[in-house]
């Protein structure tokens, strides 16, 4: 059994998809039935997409270095200090679109594709023509994962997206208990929690898991260890 992707699996790769695909829609609206409004609706849900996706990466990114402020106030060197976060600015928002943004576009792309008129160009041009994926492919799929230390000894979990959406992360901080730690849909991720008190270390373990249409997929990823200080 096999199914054919052309919908990107993540946040960051739909937002280009959704730009070319709604940036070339007009060119084939007519021969392929596409109504105006439909047209309209596929330009504005990619600049609203795109909007909330930069603010979004940028407020990561500030929560980010707000973390790491914090830390460097904890246990930084007396007599160096960094400079302090900036929020990022929220700047006027576009028109805004209805939920679903990507289930319209699919429900469009649906009508172009069944259309038969249909040519494999328009569909490559559009973004249409995806890649065949086996379904034995996805529930064997494992990641393979590394970790270092990055931003002043947190540990950093390398992983590869492949086919999925992203990857479910556990920790086990050293008590002999996994617990879940984040769902991340770009790799790499970067784990903020605090570290040991100064002088003081622990080992860390890491497992991860792909994600695949809100579910689960696959095995688990083998057990990667750090060692972290504070």
């Amino acid at each position: 059994m096999s199914k054919k992707y052309f919908l990107p699996r993540s946040d960051s790769d739909k937002q280009p998809w959704l730009a070319n695909f709604s940036a070339k829609l007009p060119a084939y609206a007519t021969k392929y039935g596409i109504a105006a409004a439909d047209v309209t609706d596929m330009q504005d849900s990619s600049t609203y997409y795109t909007y909330w996706l930069n603010y979004l990466n940028q407020y990561n990114e500030y929560l980010r270095k707000v973390t790491e402020y914090k830390n460097e106030i904890r246990n930084g060197a007396a007599g160096k200090k960094s400079v302090v976060p900036v929020p990022p600015v929220l700047g006027a928002i576009p028109t805004a679109v209805d939920p679903g943004v990507f289930n319209r576009a699919a429900a469009i792309a649906g009508i172009i594709k069944s259309n038969n008129n249909y040519t494999e160009a328009d569909g490559k041009d559009l973004g249409l023509e995806g890649e065949l994926v086996q379904q034995e492919d996805i529930n064997s799929m494992k990641p393979v994962i590394s970790i270092r230390l990055v931003n002043g000894g947190h540990p950093e979990i390398l992983w590869v997206k492949k086919h999925s959406d992203g990857i479910d992360i556990q920790v086990d901080r050293g008590n002999g208990v996994w617990a879940f730690l984040a769902t991340d849909t770009v790799p790499n991720y970067i784990d903020t929690f605090a570290l040991p008190a100064q002088g003081a270390s622990a080992t860390w373990k890491y497992r991860c898991i792909y994600r695949v249409d809100d579910e689960q997929v696959g095995m688990w990823s083998d057990v990667v260890s750090i060692t972290v200080a504070g």
